[in-house]
């Protein structure tokens, strides 16, 4: 509405032809800025109702809603094992929230580089075969322990290597089955609350107070 007005005063020639120009291109660059191309700021209102545990020792997501568990799904941390330091390739601990949801759409096993789709889409299990695919849940943490990890580009992600889930064997983020992380990221929305304890889900679930 503020563009439509001032473009509408160009028109009183105020503003020449191409200063219109630039102005509606600026216009444009601020729509996609704030549509999701700029970086995501800080959940002002974090999701209360949904919340994940990940449990290291069970190599297992829980999600529940309102308290009530939905579904749960095997998953692989780091194999070098827990902590945020950058460059140790290790899966940060604590209280995490979701920052961003990625992948919107795309086919199961879809490639994404610099979470960006490359258009290639491999197989379960593809020989020689490592990438991020499908769908990713981009990770903040919100305690001092893992203040590191949105920098550090920790993911809840789709992997190919599905073979390998249920042990750790990753570089750092979370990972699990294209089919299941499509689902979760159909119903997971930006500010749900990520607890990754080392510890069983069930005994996280009590401490959290979850009832």
């Amino acid at each position: 509405m503020i563009f439509a007005m001032i473009l509408a005063k160009t028109k009183t020639s105020l503003f020449s032809q191409r200063a219109r120009r630039n102005l509606v291109s600026f216009a444009s660059l601020l729509v996609l800025g704030l549509s999701g191309c700029a970086t995501p700021q800080k959940t002002a209102f974090p999701d209360t109702q949904q919340r994940v545990i990940i449990s290291i020792p069970e190599q297992r997501l829980v999600f529940l809603e309102n308290g009530k568990q939905i579904a749960t799904y095997p998953i692989s941390s780091a194999k070098n094992g827990i902590g945020d330091t950058p460059g140790s390739f290790k899966t940060p601990s604590g209280k995490l929230e979701i920052a961003d949801k990625i992948g919107e759409g795309l086919p199961l096993g879809s490639v994404l580089k610099d979470r960006l789709p490359t258009g290639e889409v491999i197989g379960v299990d593809a020989p020689g075969r490592d990438p991020i695919v499908s769908r990713i849940l981009w990770l903040r943490g919100l305690e001092d322990s893992n203040r590191n990890a949105y920098e550090r580009f920790i993911y809840i992600h789709g992997t190919p290597q599905e073979s390998q889930l249920g042990t750790p064997a990753s570089f750092g983020c979370i990972r699990m089955r294209s089919v299941d992380i499509a689902a979760l990221y159909e119903i997971i929305k930006v500010g749900a609350q990520v607890w990754i304890v080392e510890d069983s889900s069930e005994n996280a679930i009590k401490a959290w107070g979850i009832r």
